[in-house]
């Protein structure tokens, strides 16, 4: 049902029966709750429950406490529509998500047409800004274009007079991302020496290792996900190719290092400014430590996602949609990530991507 059709049914309900003066607010959170990138879902769900928590227990929002929804898109276009129309039925006026921007760009669609926020704590690609269906669509991360420049002017500088694969996974993230990548490196003036897709899901990449070698490869930037770079990168070793390996953000989780192991020691990536050193973070984060959660990757940025929406909806005194938006396209808002605010199509001011290098199973910042 639209959202005019669902007005109807309130107001034709309210007549029939009494109702409280305040109700719960019923929000959500949308990402990879199953399959095999569930690790950043855990990660988003971590961030949505403790938002959440903090957020009631300071009194909720204008006087009512905050319900939470958790949807399951596995990363997958169709899935994450039927999410989106689920929690277009369950009543939400906000979600944090998607994770996939190629679950976050259909879905936004439904949520356009419902007058449901969406702020995605993750979603890289673009066209999810660029192509928006709606003036309700943000997000709170940084962009493909972005991440590419950084990785690109790099591989440039480091491995201009080398041998570079640029490879991607056919997804919207990935592919976006190695293009980026490959566009930049393009414009300083050198050429890959291969640019390939691979399938994700995959377990054997050994065909793939095998081109690698046979172009005597220095340098392999991947556009993809931890699970397909942590295979490639132990099939790489395996055959005795030592190449670098770069990756962007979607490596920002420990599982890489529960694929990799020691050999996962060197690996670059590139991921913003990190949140848990904040000195806005710093009581959040202690929080989630104390509960044996280490805040990594998207959990700050998912926690400031609902933080953001919470505080524009408090100023708008409502959370109906045109007053929240209005306030969220003009207000600087204070969170785990640091003061942020939006551009004319929802992309948020923040500092760009900074490079990281896995060591000893941590991922660290490097100049």
């Amino acid at each position: 049902m639209t959202k005019k059709m669902l007005t109807g049914v309130a107001v034709g309900a309210l007549m029939a029966f009494s109702a409280p003066a305040y109700a719960d607010i019923t929000i959500a959170v949308a990402g990879p709750m199953t399959g095999q990138y569930a690790s950043f879902g855990e990660q988003m769900k971590n961030g949505a429950e403790m938002a959440v928590a903090d957020i009631n227990a300071a009194g909720g929002v204008n006087g009512e406490m905050l319900t939470l929804r958790i949807g399951d898109d596995a990363c997958d276009p169709r899935q994450a529509v039927n999410v989106a129309n689920q929690f277009a039925g369950d009543g939400v006026v906000f979600v944090a998500g998607h994770f996939c921007s190629g679950s976050s760009i259909p879905a936004s669609a439904v949520y356009a047409e419902e007058e449901i926020i969406q702020i995605s704590p993750a979603s890289t690609n673009p066209a999810f800004t660029e192509d928006r269906p709606g003036e309700g669509i943000f997000r709170v991360c940084g962009r493909d274009d972005q991440q590419g420049e950084t990785a690109g002017a790099y591989l440039a500088e480091n491995f201009g007079d080398k041998n570079i694969a640029v490879l991607h996974d056919r997804s919207a993230y990935g592919q976006g991302l190695a293009e980026e990548t490959r566009r930049v490196l393009n414009e300083a003036g050198v050429t890959e020496t291969l640019f390939e897709a691979f399938t994700a899901g995959e377990r054997d990449y050994s065909a793939l290792v095998s081109r690698l070698n046979s172009e005597n490869i220095d340098a392999v930037y991947i556009g993809g996900y931890h699970t397909e770079a942590g295979l490639i990168l132990r099939q790489m070793r395996e055959q005795g190719l030592q190449a670098q390996l770069i990756s962007g953000d979607a490596l920002v989780t420990d599982e890489f290092w529960s694929i990799t192991g020691d050999i996962g020691n060197g690996v670059l990536m590139t991921f913003s400014p990190d949140p848990r050193a904040n000195p806005n973070a710093q009581e959040v984060v202690a929080a989630f430590e104390a509960q044996g959660i280490n805040p990594e990757g998207y959990t700050l940025y998912t926690y400031a996602a609902i933080q953001t929406w919470a505080k524009a909806a408090t100023e708008a005194g409502t959370t109906d949609f045109a007053p929240v938006v209005e306030k969220l396209n003009s207000m600087t808002f204070e969170t785990v990530i640091g003061d942020l605010s939006f551009d004319e199509i929802g992309d948020v001011t923040l500092p760009g991507y900074v490079f990281y290098e896995w060591q000893d199973g941590n991922y660290v910042q490097i100049n």
